[in-house]
């Protein structure tokens, strides 16, 4: 029922535990696809990811999964992307130059600022990347975020963030020195820029929070 794709990224298999994990109860079946396909045979599609930007999108291109999953987000099916994967559905990064991404969720991809002031700690810089847990702030409610509370700690690993253009798609943002946004929903396509599958509780919630709108056929 849901489609998790497999591009040659390294968290590939985590994910896919933690689907595992939270679709048993419920009765889904999860499937990794790496080739192109018609993904309008299953219900919902979900795009990982972990490394550089370019890189990635260059192996969603050369294993032609991105058309497939084009023709799956105008079809209106259920669009999950984490971390990289999320930030490949916005239009471009400048990750290590300029890359076109996916342009399915309005926006760029930005490096965090160095020498950014640790409102924490006066007189110390926050590191880049960010590495470790940090907050979800709650700027907009939706079915992915049910029963998850405002403030909830997810584990993050990024040097870079997505910057949406349309604000009413920030359902959370995250303080790093700026407040960026960290999942967002435009139509049918959500992204999550922590690891939900490190995030212990707060990420398997979010994950089946997901499923159960996929089984419901929650309109998007």
């Amino acid at each position: 029922m849901i489609a998790i794709l497999d591009y040659g990224v390294g968290n590939l298999r985590s994910v896919f535990k933690a689907f595992e994990t939270v679709a048993g109860p419920l009765g889904i079946p999860v499937d990794i696809v790496d080739r192109p396909t018609d993904l309008r045979q299953w219900r919902a599609v979900v795009l990982p990811g972990q490394g550089a930007f370019g890189d990635s999108v260059d192996n969603l291109r050369r294993q032609q999964l991105d058309q497939p999953l084009l023709d799956a987000v105008n079809a209106g099916l259920p669009v999950l992307g984490i971390c990289v994967g999320m930030q490949l559905l916005f239009d471009s990064s400048e990750e290590m130059g300029q890359h076109e991404g996916l342009h399915i969720i309005p926006g760029a991809v930005r490096r965090f600022a160095d020498q950014m002031p640790d409102a924490a700690h006066a007189g110390h810089a926050l590191r880049v990347p960010q590495i470790g847990w940090n907050q979800l702030h709650v700027r907009r409610s939706d079915p992915l975020l049910a029963n998850v509370p405002d403030g909830a700690y997810a584990y993050f690993a990024h040097s870079y963030y997505c910057d949406a253009a349309d604000a009413a798609s920030v359902l959370t943002v995250t303080d790093y020195g700026i407040d960026y946004p960290s999942i967002v929903r435009y139509r049918n396509a959500w992204g999550i820029q922590p690891h939900p599958e490190k995030s212990h509780t707060v990420g398997l919630r979010i994950l089946a929070n997901f499923m159960q709108m996929v089984v419901a056929g929650e309109p998007v």
